[in-house]
């Protein structure tokens, strides 16, 4: 760390050393955590096999080391700091013989780019990547001859093809794949690193986590297209869930969030392609959110959250969800068999028999409809939750459930007078149903970093399967042209921009 009298005035230069201020901390906070891992190692060795604290111990720092080395790999090279002591080189062990080989020749010019004269072959280099296909494994072989000047000596060679991650192992098929176990079918790092080895391929956790790192901070452009795109919507989807993040350095965790925005409006007749947008944080703190809609102005449909209440204004209308108004009354039917919630549930119910009538029809459509057939129903409703709200127990849970309806009246019926908002918030709650999913496998993020990662990722992967493809097909596809393709350009590479090009799958009705 530098001193008061080397600390630069500039602003560039304080963001530099802010960078290797965080990069040394990130170092440092993975050192830690691979002694605490070795000891934790140690111990179940010497303790033996009945040891199911230590198992858990270890598993825990597993996830920790891995998304700390995703952390640094994910630094840009300059604001790495030097480490005291250079560390070994890693030696990149063969690929297994037995994988089949796929040799692409790039060959160079015809004549010497610098006199014109004659080319004689001086040579040839050969780089190896491991790739994935669907179902295995094989070797690209990049082959590239030399070629030597007869008049000037010069040689000449075919430029090295662009690797998503830069001189890394894996080809854009096999990192999209490492991903999508990750963040899709919910399998950490360790995990798939054990599963390579059962195929012969030596794959070290760190190594897979250096390729997730680097993937994350090539997507970072697409990522930020992905989120102005969202932010542009007149009307979005909005909700949260919690997500165990680990403490470094104490072993035990800390309730995080992952927050979702989801822009869709394909059920009002829409052509605006959809797309999700997740964003992570370290507690859920109002700030967050309006953090996160800064940008934003219109209909936001979400739960009865505080931090999203304090939005609400002139820039941002609230449009309230009926599946979270029926939902309580559905908890108070299962607990107490209630008649009276029975028939909320009745009266809520017809309102969606309306809706699933107009879907894919215009607002105007929507909205016409919905003032001559829903708004009767929802003025009947009313009366009748007043009426039953007067002969019930005030601290009641029937009547708690009625007064979460009628106090949030305005922003609930909000939706008969605009035929583009949604009877209800589920376009969100889906896209974290995924996420409620793979909490049960991988059970906590490893770290801030990762927890932020994972955000990215969701985001991209999640407008892929809205879109209608194959999230690594998709995936693929981005990671072998993202490399070369002109920043300026990158929406281009947005999933609904590829639906032509790469097959889109066919997804069941939500």
């Amino acid at each position: 760390m530098a001193s008061a009298s080397e600390v630069p005035d500039d602003v560039e230069g304080l963001k530099r050393l802010l960078t290797q201020a965080r990069a040394e901390l990130l170092i440092e906070q993975l050192r830690n955590e691979q002694l605490r891992f070795q000891i934790a190692v140690l111990k179940r060795a010497r303790f033996g096999r009945s040891s199911e604290t230590l198992d858990a111990q270890i598993e825990q720092l597993e996830l920790s080391i891995e998304d700390l080395e995703a952390s640094v790999a994910a630094l840009p090279p300059t604001g790495r700091p030097a480490p005291a002591v250079q560390p070994a080189k890693p030696v990149r062990r063969p690929l297994p013989a037995q994988l089949p080989r796929e040799e692409i020749v790039h060959s160079a010019a015809c004549v010497c780019p610098e006199c014109g004269g004659t080319l004689q072959p001086a040579g040839t280099d050969v780089a190896e990547m491991l790739e994935w296909v669907p179902g295995r494994y094989k070797v690209i072989r990049h082959v590239r001859p030399k070629f030597a000047c007869q008049a000037c000596t010069r040689i000449v060679q075919a430029p090295a093809p662009s690797r998503p991650i830069a001189r890394g192992l894996a080809g854009p098929g096999l990192l999209a794949h490492v991903l999508v176990s990750k963040y899709v079918d919910h399998l950490p790092l360790y995990r798939q690193s054990q599963i390579f080895g059962r195929e012969g391929i030596d794959l070290d956790r760190s190594t897979l986590a250096d390729w997730v790192g680097g993937a994350a901070a090539l997507i970072d452009p697409l990522i930020q297209a992905l989120e102005r795109h969202v932010m542009a919507a007149r009307k979005l989807h909005a909700d949260d869930t919690p997500v165990p993040v680990l403490s470094p350095g104490r072993g035990s965790t800390r309730q995080a969030r992952l927050w979702t925005y989801v822009r869709d409006d394909r059920p009002a007749g829409s052509t605006d392609p959809p797309a999700v947008l997740f964003r992570y944080s370290g507690d859920r703190r109002g700030e967050h959110p309006r953090a996160h809609l800064a940008r934003f102005a219109g209909i936001l449909q979400a739960d009865g959250y505080a931090g999203f209440e304090r939005l609400y204004g002139e820039r941002i209308q609230e449009a309230a969800c009926w599946a979270h108004a029926r939902r309580k009354f559905y908890d108070v039917h299962v607990a107490l068999q209630s008649p009276i919630a029975h028939e909320a549930i009745e009266r809520i119910a017809r309102l969606y028999v309306i809706e699933a009538e107009l879907r894919g029809k215009t607002p105007d459509e929507r909205k016409g409809i919905r003032q001559a057939r829903a708004a009767p129903e929802l003025e009947q409703l009313r009366a009748w939750l007043n009426t039953q709200l007067a002969g019930l127990p005030r601290k009641s849970e029937l009547a708690k459930a009625i007064r979460y309806a009628l106090s949030r009246w305005e922003a609930l019926v909000r939706y008969c007078d605009d035929g583009a908002i949604e009877i209800d918030n589920n376009a969100a709650e889906r896209a974290l149903r995924k996420v409620a999913l793979g909490r049960k496998n991988w059970l906590f993020a490893g770290s801030d970093e990762g927890g932020e990662r994972a955000a990215a990722l969701y985001s991209l992967l999640g407008t892929a399967e809205l879109n209608g493809l194959n999230v690594e097909t998709y995936l693929r596809h981005v990671l072998q042209h993202l490399p070369d393709h002109p920043v300026n350009r990158v929406e281009e590479l947005l999933p609904w921009n590829l639906t032509e090009i790469l097959q889109p799958v066919q997804l069941a009705a939500a």
